[in-house]
């Protein structure tokens, strides 16, 4: 679990968010271990490179989805 939150934290900068109030925190944390997950599951070892691929070719992003547009 602790691995998880390295990767939240070190990718997405979770501790720095100022999400803080109501059900947002956990909501945001979920998408963030969605996101993860789904590229885990696409083969993905380092997310950051993950990430950085997915957010220049939302297209890509979608397919991860099985979202067409």
């Amino acid at each position: 679990m602790e691995a998880l939150h390295h990767v939240r934290d070190v990718t997405y900068g979770e501790d720095a968010s100022r999400i803080r109030t109501g059900t947002a925190p956990l909501l945001m944390a979920t998408l963030r271990n969605l996101a993860i997950g789904l590229m885990r599951q696409a083969g993905w070892n380092n997310i950051a490179a993950a990430a950085d691929h997915y957010r220049s070719r939302p297209d890509h992003a979608t397919a991860l989805l099985k979202i067409t547009h």
